[in-house]
């Protein structure tokens, strides 16, 4: 019988729980801390590195793993039984980690011509890596080819909707996650930014003052963009605050269909390294062609506010009307 193996880098953010569920192999990113080498979430865990963090004067760093790592688990994914494997790889916009799994790939295939990889350039960070690979692990379960699962990944890898606030720009402009124009803008309007995804790299796409608006904005627009033939289930991500995270799922849960499942999950150690303290993210399959930015969103709800004026005055008109005072 066939089998498909699913292999991600750690910056997707799965569990460990989930990934061993599910048979998905991780190459951890190396991050130096203090001059420190650790493997994210094997030599060092989020709980203890978010409690480093805010203790840490000068900003860890990130290093993307080797061709040498992903050959080697081409090799392991074999070694179990695995003629096609797919690797899913976080944006080529922000990290290496793609061209390095790339290149562990022509390594690999020129002994073992008799397997199959694909290595994805998913175009997403954190979480929106993990979903398309939880999405590649249903398809496996639905009996779904290996061909079918490389498009689809394809397909709608651009269309997994990224959500992340932060409580400061900091770590994402020193570590360069952000362009220097969105950095500019978050840093001059001292608000809380939210955060998506633009050609593969960080871009600010809306401002909002405070939590409940961060909160409101992503229900708005999870509103207005979700998929629901496509978006069975949600992934909430944060960094070192859980409880926001909760916060924002019982939102989400009362105005939505209870069949789609809501994941929170930690960033982890890569990821958290340059989103830093206080990180909330959301992530689901949008519908297309819908552009998202700061002048969008604002024109936007400046049409919002001027139709829902004009209903407020027909229905102040309708009122004088019924009472016959005009």
């Amino acid at each position: 019988m066939k089998t498909i193996k699913i292999i991600v880098d750690s910056t997707c953010d799965l569990p460990k729980q989930i990934c061993e569920k599910y048979n998905i192999d991780v190459i951890p990113l190396i991050i130096s801390i203090l001059n420190k080498e650790y493997r994210d979430c094997i030599d060092i865990m989020p709980e203890e590195f978010y409690g480093m963090l805010k203790n840490l004067e000068k900003l860890p760093t990130t290093a993307m793993p080797s061709p040498d790592a992903f050959m080697k688990s081409y090799e392991k994914a074999k070694s179990e039984g695995n003629k096609e494997i797919i690797c899913i790889c976080m944006s080529s916009g922000t990290s290496g980690t793609y061209q390095s799994a790339v290149l562990g790939r022509e390594y690999f295939l020129e002994n073992n011509s008799d397997v199959e990889v694909y290595v994805l350039d998913s175009k997403c960070m954190s979480h929106g890596s993990g979903y398309l690979a939880l999405k590649a692990t249903e398809m496996i379960e639905d009996g779904k080819s290996y061909l079918e699962i490389v498009d689809f990944l394809e397909k709608y890898k651009k269309r997994v909707k990224h959500f992340l606030s932060v409580d400061d720009l900091n770590n994402l402009i020193k570590s360069g996650r952000l362009t220097n124009v969105s950095a500019m803008i978050g840093k001059i309007l001292r608000v809380k930014p939210i955060m998506s995804m633009r050609d593969g790299k960080g871009a600010i796409v809306a401002k909002v003052r405070g939590r409940k608006q961060v909160f409101k904005h992503y229900l708005e627009e999870f509103n207005r963009r979700v998929d629901l033939e496509m978006t069975n289930f949600i992934i909430i991500g944060y960094s070192s605050d859980i409880e926001v995270a909760k916060e924002l799922e019982k939102k989400l849960r009362e105005n939505i269909n209870e069949d789609i499942k809501i994941y929170i999950m930690q960033m982890g150690i890569s990821v958290g390294t340059h989103v830093g303290l206080g990180g909330l993210s959301m992530y689901f399959i949008e519908k297309g062609n819908i552009h998202d930015g700061i002048l969008t969103n604002r024109v936007r709800k400046g049409i919002d506010k001027l139709e829902e004026t004009k209903h407020k005055l027909e229905e102040k008109k309708n009122e004088l009307l019924k009472n016959k005072k005009i």
